[in-house]
């Protein structure tokens, strides 16, 4: 389809003051990759960071994209997978900038999923105190979540995410489009995280999700738009009233505390995704919640389903990875970066849409309640 006959995309504006920027949903964005980004480019190129796997399918449509645009791509294609975030990759990719002359004037670009944006973002950070940055995500987990917000880190041997920086983007452009490639088990993983939107403080958009979920998840047009929209408007709302994590946006971690543990334990391969271990760890949130008395059993129950219909797995015993350990759970818990002096907070809920911060979680009764989890049949 011409580019021109496509919709206009949906815009849902970051709202930060000087740091403000938007986010472009909708179909055919890489084919105007070079027009949308033209007010951002202080010379005709653009660095660009991808992987092997999204480099060749759709390498050629971002380039040719840009192209258009009067922009020239200078590439560099990272392996696939969640050991490509590390201080090795991190260190080679500033290297590569600095020997090809990148500065503070250039874009480096992030094109592909939420590793990619997570450490390109971080070395867009570090070069020269700072380059500009826009992220391309090509995962619905990456659209929906890791690149709104400016969180930026590289894994190291002790846990996920604990090297990092705060670092927005000018720009996000989230094409549809590129969705189609992606294997049904990534498109899951990623539903977990438009899930997430609906149980932190948005009850009418479960309904919807339990409603067209069968649709969000087939990428009808109109539905995936509708879901990535709505996701993004709600990070983009909680990040403007929190940019650095200091209060509310810890709500945006509803099931990742859990979810962390999981897939430490995992050695963050590929044997768990991201989005399937927040997906059971969400389950694991609520039913925490109601075994503490916090909200009723029955909504536990119809969020787990939820999830559940969508593919994704909500019985610990069963999750893929396992044989999994209460104990060595409770031991990555404590490692979490959101820790403090010893506490560990998690994100609960008192109903659907009505999660809280819960600052100080008793470790010994939530290894109780892993150990129940793990013996449910």
């Amino acid at each position: 389809m011409d580019a021109d006959t496509l919709s206009p995309p949906l815009t849902v504006q970051v709202d930060l003051g000087a740091r403000s920027y938007d986010i472009l949903i909708g179909a055919g964005l890489l084919a105007r990759a070079g027009e949308l980004i033209a007010p951002f480019i202080g010379q005709s190129r653009a660095f660009v960071i991808s992987d092997e796997t999204v480099w060749g399918l759709h390498g050629d449509a971002l380039r040719q994209g840009l192209s258009a645009g009067g922009v020239q791509t200078i590439e560099k294609v990272l392996p696939a997978g969640e050991s490509t975030k590390n201080w090795a990759q991190l260190g080679d990719v500033l290297d590569w900038l600095l020997t090809e002359g990148a500065g503070r004037d250039d874009v480096l670009m992030a094109f592909g999923g939420g590793v990619i944006g997570d450490l390109t973002g971080l070395a867009a950070s570090l070069l020269k105190r700072g380059m500009k940055f826009v992220q391309v995500p090509t995962t619905l987990l990456a659209q929906v979540d890791s690149s709104v917000g400016g969180k930026t880190a590289v894994n190291t041997g002790q846990g996920k995410n604990l090297v990092g920086a705060f670092y927005q983007p000018q720009l996000v452009i989230a094409d549809t489009d590129v969705l189609k490639t992606l294997p049904d088990r990534e498109r899951r993983a990623g539903y977990a995280e438009i899930i997430k939107y609906g149980l932190i403080n948005d009850r009418a958009f479960i309904d919807w999700l339990s409603e067209n979920d069968a649709e969000v998840l087939a990428l009808a047009p109109a539905a995936i738009s509708q879901a990535v929209a709505v996701s993004c408007r709600a990070k983009a709302g909680i990040v403007a009233q929190d940019e650095r994590e200091g209060g509310v946006r810890a709500l945006l971690n509803l099931g990742h505390t859990f979810g962390h543990a999981l897939e430490a334990a995992n050695g963050y391969g590929t044997e768990l995704l991201h989005g399937e271990a927040v997906g059971t760890g969400m389950v694991l949130a609520l039913r925490y919640s109601a075994r503490l008395g916090l909200m009723r059993q029955e909504d536990a129950d119809l969020a787990a389903r939820l999830i559940g219909q969508s593919g994704l797995e909500t019985s610990l015993k069963s999750l893929p990875g396992g044989p999994y350990e209460a104990s060595a759970l409770v031991d990555a818990m404590r490692q979490d970066k959101k820790a403090r002096a010893g506490q560990v907070p998690l994100i609960l809920a008192k109903g659907l849409g009505e999660s809280f911060i819960y600052p100080n979680a008793d470790l010994q009764d939530v290894q109780v309640f892993l150990q129940e989890e793990l013996q449910k049949s």
